[in-house]
């Protein structure tokens, strides 16, 4: 993408939720918001290795084993599908330090190599964005009813974040 369209377009986003909290857990949804608007979310099938399933982060995600088993993808199929989506681009995450790791967990144990790179969003947010960035997510969860928290609304809401804390700088240096 060249340096004009990445200014006109906010970045891919992607969350992804998970098994659990700890280094056990495993990814079990991943969602994203591409920077030109597209969806891509799924459900996943864990490996019959993966068994550690936590409550209380079922009690977060609302997502249960039961959802996974019936509804879940192969995650071959999810690697395949979310390396097509977002074929040789950045995407970011509000959460790397957990979010990186379980891609690299699923692509791995997938045997699949990731065509994309993964990158805290902190590296395409400005300071002021920064500080802007609680108020303004917190305001538009509310505005939204953004309450469940899945791997989708949470990408959605972030890009959105971006995009608004974005206008808000732009407006504020450009006095509009």
């Amino acid at each position: 993408m060249g340096v004009s369209l990445q200014r006109n377009y906010p970045p891919s986003i992607i969350d992804v939720e998970a098994s659990g909290f700890g280094a056990r857990s495993y990814p079990i949804e991943i969602g994203v918001v591409r920077y030109d608007g597209a969806k891509w979310c799924k459900l996943i099938r864990p490996f019959d290795s993966w068994v550690h399933w936590d409550t209380e982060a079922e009690s977060l995600h609302g997502i249960t084993r039961a959802m996974l088993n019936t509804y879940g993808v192969s995650p071959v199929k999810v690697c395949q599908e979310l390396n097509a989506f977002l074929s040789n681009t950045n995407v970011y995450s509000d959460g790397w330090v957990v979010d990186h790791p379980w891609l690299i967990k699923l692509f791995s144990a997938a045997s699949v190599e990731m065509s994309f790179s993964c990158r805290a969003l902190e590296y395409v947010l400005s300071e002021p964005q920064m500080t802007l960035w609680h108020d303004v997510k917190q305001n538009i969860e509310s505005q939204t009813d953004a309450r469940r928290h899945r791997a989708s609304n949470d990408a959605t809401v972030i890009q959105s974040t971006f995009v608004e804390t974005r206008n808000r700088v732009y407006a504020a240096k450009h006095k509009i």
